[in-house]
C-alpha cells in the first residue's frame, strides 16, 4: 500500500478515483498518461482537462508503474495491470470493461 498517493486530475468523484464518466464499484484505477506523466481516471477525463492530446505508453515501457489502484494506492506496472483482474495488493476487482479501452492508454 502506498503511503503517498499521486494526485489524480480530472473530474474525480470519490477517493477511489471514480470519475464522472466511469463510476461503477469496479472503476477504481487511474492511469498515468505517457504524454504528461499525470494520473487521470480515464481517457475522457484526460481529453477534457489536460489541454493536449494523449499519447500511449509504448510497448517498451511495460515495466513503468503507471496504474494506480484507487482503493489501496498500490502502483502497478503496465505489465502487471494487463495481466490481472484486480489489485494484487488489496484484491479490489477492476472493471473488466476497461480492457476494451487498452489502446487508448497503451500501444498494443
Amino acid at each position: 500500500m502506498s503511503e503517498t498517493r499521486p494526485r489524480v486530475l480530472g473530474p474525480v468523484v470519490d477517493d477511489e478515483t471514480r470519475c464522472i464518466h466511469y463510476r461503477s464499484p469496479q472503476d477504481v484505477i487511474a492511469i498515468e498518461f505517457a504524454c504528461c506523466r499525470e494520473f487521470y481516471p480515464c481517457h475522457l477525463c484526460h481529453a477534457e482537462t489536460a489541454g493536449h492530446p494523449a499519447r500511449q505508453w509504448p510497448v517498451a515501457s511495460r515495466a513503468e508503474p503507471a496504474v494506480l489502484c484507487g482503493v489501496c494506492g498500490n502502483l502497478l506496472t503496465i505489465t502487471e495491470y494487463l495481466a490481472v483482474d484486480g489489485c494484487p495488493a488489496c484484491a479490489a476487482p477492476f472493471n473488466p470493461g476497461c480492457r476494451l479501452h487498452t489502446e487508448f492508454y497503451f500501444e498494443v
